[in-house]
């Protein structure tokens, strides 16, 4: 009786480990590979209880739990491997297993001792765990958290390849019929619990790392666009601007305004234009680069800041979005309409505040509105017009305006 509930405790704690990871999924809108450690462990704990349960002399026994055991590694690893921004080769894992069950049935043919075939369970698990060290080493990601996964995944392959050989050693032959009542299922008991506990505590102090991460960026975002909202995007500019200065990089500030957006409202209503707005942060998004920061920081206005680029570079980025927001369909408007933005690119100086490097690209925005909309113009353009102009007519205060 007392066996039975000591083996029962490696499949309770899988069970309890995956429920939490569904919760955290679940609850936290985390990523897939979250949902994939609750798949994990209950394939882990279908196996222990499939061992712990089943006839110790069914032919098919070790079949049956190295496919359960196999499936919640693959899945295990394969989300692990996810989560590094790494992708697990699964066509390869596949053949371990294929391999290894086919030296399974001979095994089980040719024998009565368990020996064997724990050895080949064990060496297929071992090296699936090797492949996804292999797979994780080749992430960059090497937080304190990233290098304590891939520790606990390297002494699960560690341990999957030595522990069978060191025990057997100790109990050369174990008849099918005796399996629970032998040594190596005691050790393996043990171990396998420990090493669900150890891992288990690892992913899940991951995983509240990334729910902490992921609520700190759902605070700082707008709710329709996903982008930054106002505040925060206001913050990354104070941060990236000295930044750019110290290491000598151009910064160039992209501002957009939809075009006659309250005709919008107005004709289709208010879910037809949050739609447009929708599209246009979409549309942002997909077009600029992971270090460009992007803002929505007013009802149907955005901010791009990009990263070392120059005023050129900038403004054509800016026409291309401006080009595909002008062919881009909105749902609740009529399919003949067509919107269009217009945009203002600055590019910072030296020592220039955001405050006044947004004042400048507003006011190449503005000069944008007043040429008809549609288009973009470059705050360099403007303040060259100003100084011609300025030149033209004497106007030295106005040529001290423009920067000239």
């Amino acid at each position: 009786m007392q066996t039975q509930i000591l083996g029962l405790l490696t499949p309770l704690m899988a069970l309890l480990f995956a429920v939490a990871f569904a919760v955290f999924w679940w609850a936290g809108g985390l990523k897939r590979h979250v949902l994939g450690f609750a798949i994990g462990y209950v394939l882990f704990a279908a196996g222990f209880l499939a061992t712990h349960f089943l006839p110790a002399d069914l032919p098919y026994l070790f079949h049956l739990t190295q496919a359960f055991y196999s499936a919640g590694c693959i899945i295990y690893l394969a989300s692990l491997c996810e989560r590094a921004g790494q992708r697990l080769n699964i066509p390869s894992m596949i053949v371990v297993y294929v391999v290894t069950a086919a030296v399974l049935a001979l095994a089980v043919n040719i024998t009565n001792d368990v020996g064997p075939r724990l050895i080949i369970v064990n060496m297929g698990y071992g090296v699936m765990f090797a492949m996804g060290v292999t797979t994780l080493l080749m992430s960059s990601r090497r937080s304190v958290i990233d290098i304590a996964i891939i520790a606990v995944v390297a002494f699960q392959a560690a341990d999957f390849l030595v522990r069978p050989n060191l025990t057997l050693m100790f109990e050369r032959s174990i008849p099918a019929e005796v399996y629970r009542e032998s040594v190596y299922y005691s050790v393996i008991g043990l171990v396998l619990g420990i090493k669900s506990v150890i891992s288990a505590m690892v992913l899940i102090g991951a995983t509240i790392i990334e729910w902490t991460i992921s609520m700190r960026e759902t605070s700082s975002r707008d709710p329709l666009t996903g982008l930054l909202n106002r505040a925060t995007f206001e913050h990354s500019m104070r941060t990236l601007l000295p930044r750019a200065e110290t290491e000598g990089r151009s910064l160039s500030l992209v501002v957009a305004d939809i075009d006659h957006f309250k005709q919008v409202n107005d004709i289709w209503g208010h879910q037809a234009g949050d739609v447009a707005i929708a599209g246009f942060g979409d549309l942002i998004r997909d077009m600029v680069r992971d270090c460009d920061k992007c803002g929505r920081i007013g009802g149907e206005e955005f901010c791009i800041a990009v990263w070392n680029c120059d005023s050129a570079p900038a403004e054509r980025l800016a026409d291309r979005i401006r080009k595909a927001f002008a062919r881009l369909e909105h749902e609740g408007l009529s399919d003949d309409i067509r919107l269009t933005a217009s945009f203002g690119v600055a590019t910072a100086r030296s020592g220039e505040t955001y405050e006044d490097l947004f004042a400048r690209a507003d006011a190449a925005l503005y000069a944008a509105k007043s040429k008809g909309r549609d288009c973009v113009v470059n705050a360099d353009s403007v303040a060259d017009v100003a100084a011609q102009n300025a030149v033209a007519f004497g106007d030295t205060a106005l040529l001290r305006a423009s920067g000239g």
